[in-house]
Formats: structure tokens, sequence, C-alpha cells
């Protein structure tokens, strides 16, 4: 039993009637509002420092030490954010001006795992997503004690090789890094899922499709509508490169009808299909240049690369990025420690600290990734100047969108521009170029779709823990028309073998970022008055097209992001027919080749 002195006692009690008499008397108003948001955001920006170095910290040193670190900076932000917005319900019903209104909405629906309003609980919640992502950066697939191969390894086995055992080796022995993570994966929904009913929503699901500017169900209606526009160009994607693995493989590996094998799709999760190109490509649409090629060409280094990126940005007319960028970046995997290499962007003090995080290859899908990811940097600053609780994109989708809009400017003519290039190649290539693209953008889409759709599942209990892999590979077939080369049963997690699930990422953002980005690029090419096909414009040089761009980044989270689209591209609303209309080329080539095919899985 529970004892102490009298005079202790009598302090607590004092304390307890003291704050229940405060409680009883506090005014709710705008006033009241105001005053509660300046020290929400001051307390959150400063805690939120400290817990962008600290994973900092962690991704880039892997031990046990930042580890813990993060783990009690995770911690202490959660908590404090968690308090903050269980107080936002004591202006609910009450009249507020917009912007108080939309922060305390950030408040309330801006964490992304929140932890129930208790020390303990918000402490074990950290410490599995530090454990978590640890053992995924950690993770490494050994055939004996002598032989091991990490993820970057195996990927590029997978997306190089053509055979299919040892491919389907490494498939399946990355996977192994996963099943430990099952347990905690668990419990940390269960954790999340009581904070946000305290928070006051039914469950995480609602929650985080609560970030949208509509209703959680709008959102996903709005997301089906998108994929339903997109989905003949990928059922004729899906049949005709099915058809040449079948033609490279044969019946055995690749089965002339159905699903195909997720192994042979030239990436760790069969998320894009690109690296699969030349067994797919049409006749005669030799490209006469590889990016990669041209790199080591030119003799670029990883830093080289780095500078391009940020040259195109000054190009549209945004102020060079910090030297302490240069110093203080992760460009290349460091041969002393193990580090996280997913690449990220990073601000840290939400002023000037920016920062990416890349173990660069010097070929072309690094060079690709290294102008989106600076993309997020100059986002960030952009919206620098708003307050803390506006300092973010539109939408999470529209971070991801501006990076690779920039990207869609990776353009013969931007090769030739930087002395890459000594001729753009001609119009006769553009099939072969398209095509490559779509094995990209269109085949990701429905995988954008479905690793939300599983967590969205998972914490609104339609998936039951004790399915969580059934319900992943249903998904995967129901939606991408992929299947596991090997047998997969609940001993497995499948799902913790991608960064995002372990990682604790929200994904549906990507699936935004691929319809959005052609819109982007549309709007943008009709601003630098552009005329020829979209996949032959870039934006590289024109400060008309830069103001536009980051007037809308300015905007930071500050209004809708239907205000945001509408200011970028003329209209509020997602559109696929931006991305539709750009790989019509490539809808109509595919139905030609398909002609005598049986499609569909």
């Amino acid at each position: 039993m529970f004892t102490c002195l009298l005079v202790g006692c009598d302090k607590k009690a004092e304390q307890a009637d003291l704050k229940a008499t405060e409680a009883s008397t506090a005014v709710y108003d705008q006033a009241s509002a105001d005053a509660f948001l300046a020290e929400a955001e001051a307390d959150l920006a400063q805690l939120g420092q400290f817990s962008a170095h600290a994973a900092w910290l962690a991704a880039t040193y892997i031990n046990m030490d930042s580890q813990f670190v993060e783990s009690r900076a995770n911690k202490e932000f959660t908590l404090k954010a968690v308090q903050y917005a269980m107080q936002v319900k004591n202006w609910d019903g009450v009249e507020l001006s917009e912007d108080a209104r939309r922060k305390m909405d950030a408040l309330r629906a801006g964490i992304t795992f929140p932890s129930p309003n208790d020390e303990a609980l918000a402490a074990e919640l950290s410490d599995i997503g530090s454990k978590m992502q640890a053992m995924y950066g950690e993770g490494k697939y050994c055939r004996n004690d002598d032989e091991c191969f990490t993820l970057m390894e195996m990927s590029d086995t997978l997306a190089t090789s053509s055979d299919p055992e040892l491919m389907k080796e490494f498939w399946e022995g990355w996977r192994k890094i996963s099943p430990p993570m099952r347990e905690l994966y668990e419990r940390q929904a269960a954790i999340a899922n009581a904070g946000a009913q305290d928070l006051g929503f039914e469950n995480l699901s609602v929650m985080w499709r609560s970030n949208y500017d509509m209703s959680p169900d709008e959102f996903v209606v709005d997301m089906e509508k998108q994929w339903q526009k997109i989905k003949p160009l990928y059922e004729a994607l899906h049949c005709h490169v099915r058809a040449k693995l079948n033609e490279v493989y044969g019946d055995e590996v690749v089965p002339p009808a159905g699903k195909i094998p997720a192994h042979l799709l030239g990436n760790m999760w069969a998320q894009t299909w690109e690296n699969i190109y030349p067994k797919v490509k049409p006749d005669n649409s030799e490209k006469s240049y590889n990016i990669t090629d041209l790199i080591a060409q030119k003799g670029l280094t990883e830093m080289d690369m780095v500078r391009t990126g940020e040259a195109f940005f000054s190009s549209l007319g945004f102020d060079p990025l910090p030297e302490t960028f240069y110093e203080r970046s992760q460009f290349t995997k460091p041969r002393d420690r193990e580090v996280v290499c997913h690449a990220s962007a990073w601000d840290l003090d939400d002023k000037d600290d920016l920062r990416i995080k890349m173990c660069i290859q010097r070929n072309e899908e690094d060079f690709y990734t290294i102008h989106h990811e600076l993309g997020h940097n100059y986002y960030q600053r952009a919206y620098k100047h708003q307050p803390m609780l506006f300092r973010g994109s539109a939408n999470d989708g529209f971070h991801e969108a501006s990076g690779d809009t920039i990207s869609l400017s990776i353009t013969p003519r931007y090769l030739k521009e930087i002395g890459l290039l000594e001729e753009e190649p001609p119009a006769s290539e553009d099939l072969g170029y398209l095509m490559k693209q779509a094995l990209e953008k269109i085949a990701f889409i429905p995988w954008g779709m479905l690793v939300d759709k599983w967590r969205w599942q998972v914490f609104n209990g339609e998936i039951k823990p004790e399915d969580y892999n059934k319900g992943w590979w249903a998904l995967r077939e129901q939606y991408q028309g992929v299947a596991a080369p090997v047998a997969r049963s609940e001993d497995d997690f499948d799902p913790g073998a991608k960064y995002h699930i372990p990682g604790n990422t929200p994904y549906a953002r990507y699936f935004l970022a691929f319809i959005q980005q052609f819109q982007f690029h549309r709007a943008l090419c009709e601003t630098v008055g552009f005329e020829g096909p979209l996949h032959r414009c870039t934006i590289y040089g024109n400060k008309d097209a830069g103001a536009k761009l980051k007037a809308m980044m300015e905007m930071g989270a500050s209004r809708p992001w239907q205000e945001a689209m509408q200011a970028l591209t003329g209209q509020p609303d997602l559109d696929a027919s931006a991305m539709v209309d750009y790989f019509a080329p490539v809808k109509e080539w595919l139905d030609e080749q398909n002609a005598e095919r049986s499609c569909g899985w």
C-alpha cells in the first residue's frame, strides 16, 4: 500500500486542487488559443531540433549508444507533442481564426506514431522504433559465417542478374531480417492506436488519413479514383512485361498467365521495374546514351553529382545551398561503421542546417535520386519563415513530388545543356525513353497504394496480427499482380523488409507524389512556353518556372493543399490525367503488343 509523509500528501493534494481550480476557471477563446499555440510551437521546435540531431546520429552511427539517445529524444518529443495535442479539445467548438484552427488540427493529427500520455509507454514506443530501424540498417543475409551480403549488394544483383535462382536466394535472404520485428511491430501498433484514441481518433488509420484537408473516407475514395485512371495503363504494362519475361525465363519460371514472380522485376520489392528495361524494351529502340556511362566518361565524383543537382536549382533562381550542407551531409558509405544508406533529406534546425544522407553510387539511379532529395531540401528552406506548425509541405505528397518534378526535367536537352551529352537524340528514341519511365512511374502506382492500405487495415483491425503476412500478400497480388517466388507463412514478416515499415514513414505520400509530379511538370512546362511532347520538356534554366515553384513551396502547410495545387497548376484537385497523357504513346504501343495476348491476373 502506498504511504507518504503527511506534509507530502498535503502538498500533492494542494497541487491537484490548484490544477482543478485552474481548469474550471480557464477561459477558452482566441486569446488563450494564441497563447497556447505560441507555447506549443516554441517547446516543440526546441525538442524537435534535439530529436532531429539524435535521429541523424542514430542513422549515421548505428550503435547501442546512438539508439539510446534517439529513443530518449523521441520519447521526450512524443510525450510533449501528445500533451499539447490532448489539450486541443479544450478549443473544440470555439470560434477561432483560420490559422489558429489549422494549427490546432496540425497539433492533433501531426504525430505519426502517437503514444498515450504515459511516460513508460512513450519510452517503449520510442525504443521499439529505434530497435526496428537498427535491425533494418544492420541487416545482412549470410550464406555462412564468411559470406554475407548487404541490401545494396543484393539489390544490385536483382537489378542486373538473369539468374533466377540467385535472385530468388537474395530475395528470400533479405527477408530473413524482418521476422524479429514482427512482435515489436504488433506492440508498436497497439500503443500508437491507443495514443490515437486518446487524441480523439477512432484508430491510427483514421488519424493518418485525416491530414489531407478532406475527410478520411473521402481521401481513400480519391486515391481509388486516381488508381482507376491509371489501372488500364498498368495492366497493359504488366501484360507485356510478363510475356517478355516468359520469353527470357520460360514457363517454369514465369507462367504465361497470372501473376509475375516478384524477384524477377529488378527491384527488391518489385516497386519499380526500370532495371529490367533491357529484357522488355521495344525492338529497335536502343538509347544512344546511358547516364551511368556518361558519369563514368566525364569522371564525375559523388560530390560532382551533388553539385550538378544544386546547379539545377540555382538555374531556376534558388539561392545556393549553405556550405554546411557539404560539410555535414553523408554522401558515401563510411568504411568504419554501419549507417542507414536509404536516401533521405534532412532539415535539422528549421533554418539552414540542410543535409542529405545517402550512400551514393555513381550511376543513373542515384543521379536522379540526388535531384529528388535536393528538392526536399529546397522545399524545407522555402518555408522556414512559416510558423513552426506550418513548416511542412501542403500535404506530404507535395514534398515528394517537388523533387520528382525536377527529375522529370532530366531530359536529353538538360543533359546537353550541362555538357553530359553532345547532341539530343532523335525522336525515334522517345518510345524507349518513355517505356523505361513507365517501368518506374506506372509500375510504382499500385505499390504506392498498398503499403499504407496494409497499415490502415492493421491499425483498424481488418488485418489481425496473426494474418500480417497473409494480408500483405493478398494486397500485393490484388493490386500489383505479383507473387512471392517461395512459400510465405506467418513465420515471415515481409512488410518489415521495406524500410518505411520499421522506419514508420507513411507511404500514401509517394502515391500522391507520383501523380502530382506530372501535374506540376505539365503546369511548369506551360509556364516556360514549351511546345511539344511533355517528356521532352525541361524547366532547367527558366527563372519563371522557378519563381512559380518557389512561391508554392513558400506556402508551406499554411493553406489547404488544394490552394497550393491551384497556385501551381491552375486546378485544385489531384488529377492523374497528366500522367496518363504523358505516357499515351506507351499505352498505344503496349496495346499493339498485347493484341494477341491474354492479359490480367
